[in-house]
């Protein structure tokens, strides 16, 4: 029987140990984790993510900042802004909120925040760390890491053995994914659009995950008997059936088609997505432990 991986119930267990490791931090080391929230212009998606992170911060027992910019902030005036979180020693943590409007360079401002407060783990010292396999002192950029406690709920911490295959090439997902199954010992194969017979590819995957942005894109002759599918795609599509204008959420893998040959499988919604909270809290108290000098959790 396919398993379906419980995203928010994993989510959640991330979460206590979060909440146990803020708390333990405040009694040790007599300091909250700080996390330093920035948003810039009034885009209603990118504030709803933002609130949500700041009430969670709050819930993990942080010291939660909230910085919200007018649309016309300039680059130099964002780029003192973190300089001014970066050299704050009461802030572990400094999260820049993307999309950024268009006149600001958003590489530019994500590589100006300093390595070891970068919880969104986009910084190129931190993509460098995980790319040489220094899981110790970098901190991975949330999907991928939420991502991977999925695929460790199922197979343990050594895929030793196991084929793994990822579809889609991104800094921000695909390439760190397939750096943490790597450092897991699975073999791993990016696959991306330029791939010659991607379906046959993924059939090869003991592991396969789906980062992509295709709607249901992934059917179920692509999908190995048994094989573990994780599903980063969030796409909404038109939904007739609920009624005129209506929509609904699907991934990148034709969930229907794929749950009835998997081994185990994430939905669409309820998977991948809450993990990524749930490690960009996971991310702060461990940037706060060690800017304390204490050896950090893991997740």
């Amino acid at each position: 029987m396919t398993v379906i991986i419980d995203g928010k119930q994993m989510a959640a267990s991330v979460l206590e140990q979060v909440k146990h490791a803020a708390t333990q931090l405040e009694r040790e080391a007599g300091a909250k984790a700080g996390l330093a929230v920035v948003i810039v212009g009034d885009d209603p998606a990118s504030h709803t993510y933002v609130g949500a992170k700041s009430r969670m911060a709050k819930e993990c027992g942080f010291s939660s900042v909230q910085h919200t910019l007018p649309a016309e902030t300039s680059q130099a005036e964002l780029l003192a802004l973190v300089e001014t979180l970066n050299g704050d020693p009461a802030i572990h943590g400094v999260l820049v909120q993307l999309p950024l409007p268009g006149h600001l360079d958003s590489d530019a401002v994500i590589q100006s925040i300093r390595p070891g407060k970068d919880v969104d783990g986009l910084h190129v010292v931190n993509a460098g760390k995980l790319a040489t396999g220094d899981l110790k002192t970098g901190l991975v950029s949330c999907t991928p890491a939420g991502a991977m406690v999925l695929v460790r709920a199922i197979h343990g911490t050594d895929l030793s053995g196991l084929n793994a295959v990822v579809i889609g090439r991104s800094n921000l997902f695909g390439k760190p994914m397939g750096q943490l199954l790597l450092n897991a010992n699975a073999t791993v194969t990016m696959a991306h659009s330029r791939t010659k017979d991607l379906a046959g590819i993924c059939r090869s995957a003991d592991i396969l995950v789906a980062a992509v942005g295709r709607p249901e894109m992934v059917k179920e002759d692509w999908v190995k008997p048994g094989a573990t599918v994780i599903d980063v795609g969030i796409n909404r599509i038109a939904a007739p059936e609920r009624g005129e204008g209506k929509s609904r959420l699907v991934g990148d893998v034709a969930y229907a088609e794929a749950v009835t040959f998997a081994g185990a499988i994430t939905p669409v919604p309820g998977g991948v997505g809450p993990m990524t909270i749930a490690m960009l809290m996971a991310n702060t108290v461990i940037a706060a432990t060690r800017a304390l000098g204490r050896v950090a959790p893991t997740f």
